[in-house]
């Protein structure tokens, strides 16, 4: 038997259905709200709004669970690569190897990134934030690539989804590569996807380069960890924008402003900034924990605790591995980076900070790695966004498939009611 939801207003009653998610999450369905009772719901940061349904990700703050497709992320990050687990978030599936080499075949296709694209980032001046540089890349990409996707054409959107994946990656590096003064790399079509970062952000003209494999290993992780996560504040973003039926790198660029700021992929920087705080007031950790729980304090512990995960954060426990990895390979020796280690491993045992559940979350050790790969701090949400992509691809796909209306909020106004015109000479 459906259940239903029983508002009162007014003085009548109305009824609505409640619709029930595959993991029993439960919603009211108020699309009929207005049209009935002539009022609206006021839900500010959308807490308690669904803005849509959606087969792609299931997240669970209270329990710690994230899955891509029903698959828990621990498996997805443990047992697949990026391009693996892209193919599934994007196209719901697991590929087959004949699949799979395909679509890296076909990725491949589209990494060369037009000549005229360097007028572009050369516009720019060398201390232009990477974010905003790579949000202008990509809108630019629309007037590379002006024809308008049939979505309904398999075909035609396929290829979007495997251009968008290759020219992506080459324009991201290349803001870094405009930060520092060097020439601008290529694709190199005999790597894999994650080798080809490593060699487009750092390999220069001087010599060769060989990525570590380590480095390697735990980049392919952090890009997993950060495929999708739900109706985010830029997931929800692509949406929105893609929702007037504009285009995929259009939509996407609006991802990259979204993400810049610092509550949302910036707080990976956010972490970095502390840590180097900390270093120039002279390196305690313990006066920071103590200023962390002084409630008198405005400091805050970034990187620690999350907004969505009332328990630890499932993909840090997956990246704390790696990052330990990453440290012990690479034989960093970084004051900021001990600063770093000597915070998680108090809060992970001190009461103030067990009780309150606030862990060490992924943007904290995201930090730690790019940290110790000599990646600038300016950079950190452009790898944010280097993961992201292929969920904001699938939610953009999901959202035109099935021709959701176009976004639309409401508001209440408070502003002033009805007033006269003052003339100039009365003003």
């Amino acid at each position: 038997m459906s259940k239903t939801a029983i508002l009162e207003f007014d003085g009548n009653k109305y009824e609505f259905p409640v619709i029930v998610g595959s993991e029993n999450e439960a919603a009211i369905d108020i699309d009929k709200l207005r049209a009935l009772t002539g009022a609206i719901t006021l839900d500010p940061g959308y807490k308690n709004s669904g803005s849509c349904k959606s087969d792609i990700t299931f997240l669970d703050g209270e329990e710690g669970i994230l899955r891509y497709r029903g698959y828990a992320i621990e498996d997805l990050a443990e047992k697949g690569n990026f391009l693996e687990i892209s193919y599934l978030v994007i196209f719901g599936e697991l590929p087959t190897k004949t699949q799979l080499t395909q679509f890296e075949t076909d990725i491949r296709k589209y990494t060369l990134v037009n000549e005229e694209m360097k007028n572009i980032i050369d516009g720019f001046p060398k201390t232009a934030h990477p974010m905003g540089v790579l949000s202008a890349l990509t809108s630019a990409l629309t007037a590379f690539n002006p024809k308008v996707v049939n979505v309904e054409n398999d075909a035609e959107m396929y290829e979007a989804i495997c251009k968008t994946m290759g020219k992506f990656l080459v324009i991201a590096t290349w803001t870094y590569r405009k930060m520092m003064g060097y020439p601008l790399n290529y694709y190199d079509n005999t790597i894999g996807y994650v080798e080809n970062f490593m060699q487009l952000m750092f390999k220069l003209p001087t010599g060769p380069y060989a990525s570590n494999p380590v480095v390697v290993d735990a980049l392919d992780k952090l890009f997993i960890l950060h495929a999708d996560h739900e109706q985010n504040c830029s997931t929800s973003t692509v949406r929105i924008v893609g929702s007037s039926h504009a285009g995929l790198f259009a939509s996407i660029s609006a991802g990259v402003s979204a993400l810049w700021g610092p509550l949302h992929g910036g707080a990976n920087q956010a972490v970095l900034e502390m840590l180097e705080a900390i270093q120039k007031d002279g390196g305690d950790s313990a006066k920071y924990m103590a200023k962390a729980k002084d409630k008198d304090d405005p400091f805050r512990l970034m990187g620690f605790g999350h907004r969505v995960y009332k328990n630890f954060d499932p993909r840090a426990r997956i990246i704390k591995k790696a990052a330990d990895e990453v440290l012990k390979n690479l034989g960093v020796d970084d004051p900021i980076l001990r600063i770093a280690k000597e915070l998680e491993e108090a809060a992970l045992v001190d009461d103030y900070f067990v009780s309150r559940k606030l862990y060490p979350n992924v943007d904290f050790y995201s930090g730690i790695i790019y940290r110790a790969l000599g990646i600038p701090t300016d950079m950190f949400t452009v790898m944010f966004a280097i993961g992201r992509l292929p969920g904001w691809i699938a939610q953009w796909k999901e959202m035109r498939i099935n021709k959701e209306p176009i976004g639309r909020p409401r508001q209440i106004y408070t502003g002033y009611p009805l007033r006269d015109f003052v003339s100039m000479d009365k003003r």
